[in-house]
């Protein structure tokens, strides 16, 4: 099937995107709306502009769209478009996400693809966090830390690549501060630095971290991809 991917750039759209070729699925393009605001409860929002190197690595073109609030209608309003514009150019049959536990996302995202006689795909729906993490790694994803927002998640994960020595101390943080451990509920978002679905990986010449006490980001300020590799 000719399969859109709503993507963030993120480990759980990646991930969803490479679970959908492995099923056998085609994934024709990728669809990224940028949201007002990091208030958007519905998408993504840090370093959405280096998600263009991560379409050139993988070869998939990318269609991008801005909301005009953080309102969850105005940017289904913009991913509607999105969607038809891909219908039109890349004959899409379907929408693949990396929705995890979250049904208000799945919801939405179901409704608006019978409204557009399109099919949802979620291929990380209701998958066990731990062993979730654990697949990630061992599949040769790698992947930083962008955003914390929760007890026990602290300024030093901001930009930290997460290698498989890290899961457990996640995990039993994730225990001790009752945060999902696969982020899903915000508590970090994540940025894919490498993956099978690469041609080259991207190199990150320049970040700058931001702090204020409580929760932080880390802005990608310089990118490339690596040809050296």
């Amino acid at each position: 099937m000719k399969l859109a991917s709503l993507f963030s750039g993120g480990k759980d759209s990646m991930y969803a995107i490479y679970l959908a070729q492995k099923q056998g699925h085609q994934v024709t393009c990728l669809l990224s709306v940028f949201p007002k605001s990091e208030e958007s409860h519905l998408l993504h929002h840090p370093n959405l502009q280096w998600t263009k190197l991560q379409s050139i690595s993988m070869n998939i073109p990318q269609l991008t769209a801005y909301s005009i609030s953080d309102e969850t209608t105005d940017e289904l309003s913009a991913l509607e478009n999105l969607l038809k514009t891909a219908k039109e150019k890349f004959h899409i049959q379907g929408l693949v996400h990396g929705g995890i536990k979250s049904k208000f996302q799945k919801e939405k995202f179901e409704t608006l693809c019978s409204k557009l006689d399109l099919i949802a795909i979620a291929p990380l729906w209701n998958t066990e966090s731990e062993q979730y993490m654990y697949d990630l790694i061992n599949s040769d994803f790698l992947f930083i830390m962008i955003t914390v927002s929760s007890d026990g998640l602290d300024e030093k994960w901001l930009g930290k690549s997460i290698l498989k020595s890290d899961i457990n101390i996640l995990k039993k943080l994730s225990d001790k501060f009752k945060f999902n451990l696969n982020f899903e509920g915000g508590e970090s978002e994540t940025f894919v630095i490498n993956c099978p679905l690469f041609s080259n990986p991207i190199k990150i010449n320049q970040g700058k971290k931001i702090w204020d006490g409580y929760r932080g980001r880390f802005e990608i300020v310089g990118a490339e991809l690596n040809y050296n590799a």
